[in-house]
């Protein structure tokens, strides 16, 4: 060990500076960076530094402080940023693939409705006609219109869930039944 070089007054420091930090922040991540961003600071100032040792600590405490005061300052100013663990685990911006597959799926069973409940469907709930408004388009009572869109929510629902279509026990063939 012949190039052994004295270790420098500030390493001996950093774990109280890092103490001090976390304490201040309460996130580990957040008091690595304050003490990195610190030590970065005293380094660069250290030639200009005026004090002896005993006066090395305060003012990295000093400068830890201002560092941790300046960026509360700049969080505070900034309301909408969200950190990382309120931000929850899944990202913030989808990459589409699951909207492609339910707009897919959406077209298919949309195509599946009968074409009165598909259009009652489409001018309620895309347009944003009243009901009154497409009983007029549709030339059909206001009743007929309200009912064609419950039938027509209640089958786009079952086949967005995955449900079978509804079929009677037997073999999928409806079979009246006469009532006297």
């Amino acid at each position: 060990m012949l190039f052994r070089r004295p270790p420098h007054p500030i390493e001996a420091e950093i774990p109280r500076l890092r103490r001090f930090a976390l304490a201040l922040a309460r996130d580990r991540e957040t008091a690595d960076d304050l003490v990195q961003d610190c030590v970065t600071r005293a380094l660069a100032a250290w030639a200009t530094r005026h004090g002896d040792d005993a006066a090395l600590r305060p003012w990295l405490f000093t400068i830890l402080h201002n560092r941790w005061r300046t960026r509360q300052q700049r969080e505070w100013a900034r309301p909408d940023r969200v950190s990382l663990e309120d931000a929850g685990e899944g990202p913030e911006i989808s990459g589409g693939q699951w909207e492609a597959l339910e707009l897919r799926d959406l077209d298919t069973a949309l195509a599946k409705l009968s074409e009165e409940q598909r259009a009652v469907l489409l001018l309620v709930g895309v347009e944003g006609l009243s009901y009154e408004e497409t009983a007029r388009v549709q030339g059909v009572p206001i009743g007929t219109v309200m009912s064609r869109l419950a039938r027509a929510r209640d089958r786009l629902r079952s086949l967005m869930d995955g449900e079978p279509p509804q079929t009677s026990e037997s073999g999928g063939r409806t079979h009246l039944r006469r009532v006297k």
